[in-house]
């Protein structure tokens, strides 16, 4: 009987892939067998089969180059022979009406009354078996399978960010409501504050004004006592006489100005607010939207965003990213500059890439929610340069922090990362690197030394199973592998420059020459729209991202200090 080595099991079954030595295993040694012997019907490992050739000269053991002549392992038998349901039973019968193996409990609990049950035994003879085009289709199905599971994952990833998104905006509203109330509590103590003096005001007033007459009457009295048995007739007149204009005073104050009754103060609850959020079933609605990636997107009102820093005199915008938390970053290329806009597109913070042999910031990519790639390339031709770099930064309490670099051979103009992939255009060439703490280059995915620019920017699908890539006057959808899927030309449109993908997948490009911004559809074979012109206030595009945390498209523009933002309807 064959046996296995279970550390040689392929992970998630138990079908084998080694043979133990026969001879070792009566041992209890786990010894992996590099020989068999039909004669013996046993293995054997590198160090038993010398003693046995020594004992038995006339066999001939067959090696590992020579496996087809070792059995199959029972394991392996077991696993093609058992049945599926009835695990004790063979599967020694073939049902044609349903295409199943079936073993005698499945042919007599599930398939008494079709009309074509036969034996195994007899079927094998007349049915041609070709295990080399069956390897090749499962081969091509695992493919699929794995290509099916990876797009699921990338949905659930989309899922996921869609709903912690959707769990910060809910926050955000609870927030904005916890304020109003906050408002409308300030207000209302203010309102009871205002009360509380405009009825203790008489009131201090009265005491002030009988404190007064106290002590001058007191005053008055103390007077009198001294000069009353000392004769002196003229003071006692005066002294008379302020004593009756001191009470008459008091007389005529407490006739015209005490308010005898009492009050205080109280507060009446407006019911309707606790009433109204007591019928609320939540905050608002949740709904499940389907992603449409060929959904056109309409623009609305356009707002304009000053984001030039002291001594700029004009900004071109060369890549822009949206952050969770709602803050933008942009590459000013003209400026050397990366710059970091807030909720409200104001620039909160700024570093400089001040290499006087550098071209200044091109493309962004996003690896983790605060770190980001940002490509750096020499000045000069992208064909006669031989090194640029990434330079990575980090977004800490909205200040940028400038981390590390890495090198490559070629001019770097766009970027992109994608689950560990990182994708490169060079000018007219399409590089896939695997990131890590370094990067390592997997494949040239697509090349095109016919110009300067003809692999100039590139975005990729949100599962990952398309590439787009611009060159001036056509947009490329390449496949994973690199092969060319579509090739979308227009008249209309012309020096395509900013490729962006939405994560619904909707595909956005900037005609930097033409002056307009188009969508296209996901396949990148035609123009589902034109969403921009100069009618509607762009002039000079130069980069396009749509801003999923407010719903809008942001729009960069060359050697402007402005960039522009359309609300999308």
């Amino acid at each position: 009987m064959a046996t296995f080595s279970q550390s040689t099991i392929e992970s998630g079954s138990d079908m084998v892939q080694d043979f133990l030595c026969s001879t070792c295993e009566e041992k209890k040694l786990g010894e992996s067998a590099d020989y068999y012997c039909e004669s013996c019907v046993k293995f054997f490992c590198r160090k038993c089969i010398d003693l046995h050739s020594q004992l038995f000269t006339q066999h001939s053991p067959h090696g590992r180059g020579d496996m087809k002549k070792w059995p199959v392992a029972k394991k392996v038998e077991d696993f093609l022979l058992k049945c599926d349901v009835h695990k004790e039973e063979d599967n020694d019968m073939f049902c044609k009406d349903h295409s199943q193996l079936c073993c005698n409990k499945c042919a007599i609990l599930n398939h008494r009354t079709c009309k074509t049950v036969i034996l195994l035994s007899d079927l094998v003879k007349n049915t041609p078996t070709d295990l080399k085009q069956v390897s090749v289709t499962i081969q091509t199905t695992l493919a699929q399978l794995k290509e099916l599971q990876e797009n699921q994952e990338d949905s659930i990833q989309s899922l996921l960010s869609s709903y912690f998104e959707q769990l910060h905006k809910i926050q955000k509203y609870r927030k904005k409501i916890i304020a109003d109330l906050n408002k409308l509590e300030q207000k209302t103590m203010q309102e009871l504050k205002d009360t509380l003096t405009k009825l203790q005001a008489p009131l201090e007033r009265d005491i002030d004004k009988c404190s007064t007459l106290q002590d001058e009457l007191k005053q008055l009295g103390e007077a009198i006592h001294d000069i009353g048995d000392k004769n002196k007739q003229e003071l006692s007149l005066i002294a008379s006489i302020k004593c009756k204009d001191k009470i008459q005073q008091f007389e005529k104050y407490q006739k015209e100005n005490f308010v005898e009754v009492k009050s205080s103060i109280s507060f009446q609850p407006n019911n309707e607010i606790v009433e109204y959020l007591s019928k609320l079933s939540g905050l608002g609605m949740t709904l499940t939207v389907m992603q449409n990636p060929d959904k056109v997107i309409r623009m609305d009102r356009k707002s304009e965003y000053d984001v030039h820093t002291e001594g700029e005199l004009k900004c071109s915008i060369r890549d822009i990213c949206v952050l969770s938390s709602g803050q933008v970053l942009v590459t000013d290329v003209v400026n050397n500059n990366i710059k970091l806009l807030s909720h409200t597109y104001q620039v909160v913070s700024h570093c400089s890439v001040s290499d006087s042999q550098l071209n200044g910031p091109m493309g962004i990519c996003q690896i983790t929610p605060s770190e980001f790639g940002i490509a750096v390339s020499p000045k000069g031709r992208p064909g006669d340069v031989d090194f640029a770099q990434i330079l990575f930064i980090k977004v800490n309490n909205s200040q940028l922090v400038k981390d590390r670099t890495l090198e490559f051979q070629h001019y770097c103009n766009s970027i992109v990362y994608q689950k560990g992939d990182l994708f490169v255009t060079s000018g007219n060439a399409l590089f896939k690197y695997k990131l890590s703490d370094t990067c390592t280059l997997v494949s040239k995915l697509h090349e095109d030394t016919s110009d300067e620019w003809t692999v100039a920017r590139c975005a990729v699908s949100p599962t990952g199973d398309k590439l787009y890539i611009t060159s001036p006057y056509k947009l490329l959808t390449l496949a994973k592998d690199g092969s060319i899927l579509a090739t979308f030309m227009d008249p209309a449109v012309k020096w395509l420059v900013g490729v962006h993908v939405t994560p619904a997948g909707q595909v956005l490009v900037c005609g930097h020459e033409s002056k307009n911004i188009i969508q296209v559809d996901s396949k990148g074979s035609m123009k589902l729209a034109t969403l921009a012109t100069g009618r509607d206030g762009i002039k000079d595009p130069y980069s396009v991202c749509y801003n999923r945390i407010t719903d809008s498209i942001i729009v960069g523009q060359w050697e402007h200090k402005k960039i522009l933002v359309y609300k999308v309807k």
